[in-house]
């Protein structure tokens, strides 16, 4: 992956018997790490003492950064949210990390969200107008501040949720802990995965499935498209479907699949890991080339290398060796922090490459600066020949629910054909998976591809959450 950006995990947690769930919740995070490493929170309140009294911390930096046995220790409730980010709204402070803690007249409320609304700086200046004084400059924000006045006048926090995610427009994976109740809500369009686990009689809603198995959880169902569930401390799972939309206009991000998830994720009953090799194999159907040797990037690139050495029958080999102490280029908010984390998070094993064709899958190529760089290392380690073949199509477009990348000049592709990207990265041959494959590597689900074919589910906004106006 040559640079996108995405954000964001949440993992919330209820144990109806009152054990602790801080403990629990940080082996979550764990799991979700890939998802954002600016920032890392935990909050939590007992729901048998004092209804208004939440415990949080959270800071800059990665969940092993933020926590330690003392302070996860002082984390003592049966309720609470975790949340791992990368900013794509709102700028990297610690002010901004999650989860917020917001008091208001009805108790308080801790939410953790993943997404990107494209209204917010509307919904932001109609509450600012209203007297709303704003401490961060996220859109979580401002999704807190609705649902806390939707609540004033709500029978339930749930109805209250329900009625603030009426005026969002976007995506969102939004967790929410109120006082004795756990809520998970998912955007009409579905477009970033949220789950339901059960562990003993402890109920979970997070991002991936990978989180449920890390702390040994069983997965109950995914939350649909636009669903709200709410977990109370009856243990029912109840649910409101008044957000969602035709099944048919439903829009998951393809990226899921192709990036951002861990490999061992299942999104919406498809395998992640089974997404990935079958783009693998379509690649090589496609884009067939002599060679004596496939490899992948890691870490997403490696179940598509597996699939185009099954459908190809060239051997599939393991040309890199990572130091696991670097984080995922991608997620490094400037763009010379991505480049010095690369010089230092891939290795090439020289006797593996020297005087062989290679055959290098990643899953994308969005600015070019990555490709060509792991290109020149394989070249230098004395490859023969580095044929680049790519899981996913050309990124020509900026996407509004979750990718980081306004500007369009930043996208290789948006200007170039196949030929100039391929001279460009200096491979020897370029091939991307063609577009119409998408549908089968995501199991034939509805997906959105507008960073792909500009045609968005919904329309983009015409400013960003700082108020500057898009170009």
């Amino acid at each position: 992956m040559s640079s996108a950006d995405e954000k964001c995990g949440v993992f919330g947690m209820y144990d109806l018997n009152g054990g602790d769930v801080a403990q629990a919740i940080y082996y979550g995070l764990y799991a979700l790490q890939h998802r954002g490493q600016e920032s890392a929170g935990i909050a939590v309140t007992d729901t048998s003492t004092r209804l208004d009294k939440v415990i949080c911390q959270k800071d800059l930096g990665r969940v092993n950064e933020v926590f330690n046995a003392e302070n996860i220790s002082q984390l003592k409730g049966n309720l609470g949210v975790g949340h791992v980010r990368y900013s794509t709204a709102g700028a990297s402070t610690r002010e901004n990390s999650q989860p917020l803690v917001l008091a208001y007249l009805k108790g308080t409320l801790m939410l953790a969200h993943n997404g990107n609304l494209v209204n917010a700086p509307k919904l932001r200046r109609e509450l600012a107008m209203g007297g709303a004084i704003f401490q961060t400059t996220t859109d979580t924000e401002t999704i807190a501040y609705h649902i806390a006045r939707e609540r004033v006048k709500s029978r339930s926090v749930q109805e209250a949720t329900v009625r603030a995610l009426q005026k969002v427009q976007g995506s969102y994976s939004l967790v929410v802990a109120s006082p004795r109740k756990l809520i998970g809500a998912r955007d009409p369009w579905g477009f970033r995965p949220l789950v339901i686990g059960k562990l003993d009689n402890a109920y979970i809603i997070t991002s991936e499935t990978c989180a449920l198995e890390t702390i040994d959880a069983e997965f109950v169902r995914d939350v649909l498209p636009g669903e709200v569930v709410t977990i109370s401390h009856n243990g029912r799972i109840e649910s409101n479907m008044d957000l969602a939309i035709p099944k048919e206009k439903t829009a998951r991000c393809v990226f899921e699949y192709i990036y951002f998830c861990r490999p061992d994720t299942t999104f919406d009953g498809m395998s992640v890991t089974a997404s990935r090799i079958i783009a693998g194999k379509l690649l090589a159907k496609h884009h067939p080339v002599e060679a004596d040797l496939v490899v992948g990037v890691p870490e997403s690139g490696n179940m598509a290398a597996v699939g185009y050495s099954m459908a190809s029958g060239i051997p599939y080999g393991i040309a890199f060796t990572k130091n696991t102490y670097v984080g995922r280029t991608f997620i490094k908010p400037q763009q010379s922090s991505r480049i010095q984390s690369v010089k230092v998070k891939l290795n090439v094993l020289r006797d593996v490459v020297k005087d062989k064709r290679i055959v290098m899958i990643d899953d994308s190529i969005v600015r070019g600066t990555t490709s060509k760089r792991i290109i020149n290392m394989l070249k230098n380690a004395g490859a023969a020949e580095v044929h680049m073949r790519v899981s996913s199509p050309p990124f020509c477009h900026p996407c509004y629910f979750g990718v980081d990348i306004p500007d369009r000049e930043q996208l290789i592709a948006h200007t170039r054909s196949v030929e100039e990207i391929c001279e460009i990265i200096g491979a020897d041959s370029l091939g991307y998976l063609p577009f119409e494959c998408l549908s089968e590597m995501a199991g034939g689900l509805p997906i959105c591809t507008a960073c792909f074919s500009g045609d968005y589910p919904i329309p983009p906004p015409t400013e960003d959450i700082r108020g500057e106006y898009l170009k």
